[in-house]
């Protein structure tokens, strides 16, 4: 039977079990090829999906939130922002150190961001120091120019005249900032409190700098003091003064500021000063009389110029009186640095509503400059 059906059919059978070995083989290689391929195209399609889903990220996150900064938060705000928070900006901040104050406020969301608003705005560097209300979360750009808008300062302002005593100052910010009197006299009294120069003597008076000043929520009486002692000194040394002259100016220009009433005659008040002085001649100011009496200058008699235990009598004593008598400003000092050219000795108000002034080199003509005074008194009660 074997050779009838050509062989034993067991050997037949046992040549092609190798064959189908190797064919399951090669279908188990080609599995696996194409489960790599599979993993291949699945990671593929993953990075790409994440990649996707990044872009997506950056352009729909700048367009709500004004993209992302390196640590993954907002770098700049783009809304309209909301509530409020006080901000303070300190006297010589630089737009970097305004930029830290503002991060860290939550006003803007980064630093960075508002630092390269300020570089990109011209006006950036006019911003001034003071107390400001700022909306939260706003745009760096918004936030510049919000510093830029006065209304956004929360300072109260505060005037202060020219002429004024530091009694009188005393008094002015008693009313004005509801603090008791005694309280600003007390600080007025205290140097270091209000970082009175060494030149003062210890003396206030003359250096609280008549200007209008922003005062910041929680300001003390010592504070704004120190706001106006600092600005007469920035004042003088502006204007090139020698420290050594400083109480002396001050001097002088108080009372030019209590005896001219009219701008155009304070350099030629000046100038008769310096005339007397140089004659050593008394001053014969009322103005300085009535500071050391502690009544109005209109109100003297003749029994007053006389007093000699009145160290401000400038009828008994020569030369200046022993401080400054009132807060000068800008122009009495201006005028004592340069005062006008003319040999004045005299000087007298003749109309005490215009505040015209009639000078004069001799006792003749002053005695006559009186009269029209007298005249005037009469005409006017």
């Amino acid at each position: 039977m074997s050779d009838l059906f050509g062989g034993d059919t067991r050997v037949a059978s046992a040549e092609h079990r190798p064959q189908r070995a190797r064919g399951r083989a090669k279908e188990m290689r080609e599995r696996k090829r194409r489960r790599r391929r599979s993993i291949w195209v699945l990671v593929v399609a993953l990075l790409m999906v994440a990649g996707a889903a990044y872009v997506v990220v950056e352009l729909m996150g700048g367009m709500f939130q004004g993209g992302s900064g390196a640590d993954g938060g907002v770098e700049d705000y783009s809304g309209v922002g909301h509530g409020s928070v006080d901000v303070v900006i300190k006297p010589g901040d630089t737009g970097s150190d305004m930029a830290t104050t503002l991060a860290d406020a939550g006003v803007v969301a980064t630093a960075k961001a508002f630092n390269e608003a300020f570089a990109a705005n011209p006006q950036a560097s006019s911003i001034q120091p003071g107390t400001y209300k700022l909306l939260l979360e706003i745009s760096a750009v918004d936030a510049v120019a919000a510093l830029l808008d006065p209304s956004s300062r929360v300072s109260f302002t505060l005037n202060i005249p020219e002429g004024l005593t530091k009694d009188q100052i005393a008094t002015k910010l008693s009313e004005k900032m509801a603090f008791p009197v005694e309280e600003v006299k007390a600080a007025i009294a205290d140097p270091a409190a209000i970082g009175l120069p060494a030149e003062a003597g210890g003396n206030a008076e003359g250096w609280l700098f008549p200007a209008t000043y922003d005062i910041e929520p929680g300001a003390t009486p010592g504070s704004i003091l120190s706001q106006m002692t600092a600005q007469t000194v920035s004042v003088l040394t502006q204007k090139g003064i020698p420290q050594d002259q400083w109480s002396t100016v001050l001097n002088k220009a108080s009372l030019v500021e209590r005896e001219a009433r009219l701008a155009e005659d304070r350099p030629k008040v000046a100038r008769a000063i310096e005339n007397r002085l140089d004659k050593e001649m008394p001053l014969d100011i009322d103005s300085s009389v009535a500071y050391g009496l502690g009544k109005p200058g209109t109100g003297l008699t003749t029994a007053d110029t006389q007093d000699a235990s009145n160290p401000y009598n400038t009828y008994k004593f020569l030369g200046l009186p022993p401080t400054p008598i009132a807060s000068p400003g800008a122009a009495s000092i201006d005028a004592v640095m340069a005062p006008a050219e003319g040999d004045w000795l005299f000087w007298v108000t003749v109309n005490l509503e215009s505040g015209e002034t009639l000078f004069a080199s001799t006792l003749a003509d002053h005695t006559a400059n009186v009269q029209k005074l007298r005249e005037w008194q009469a005409a006017n009660g």
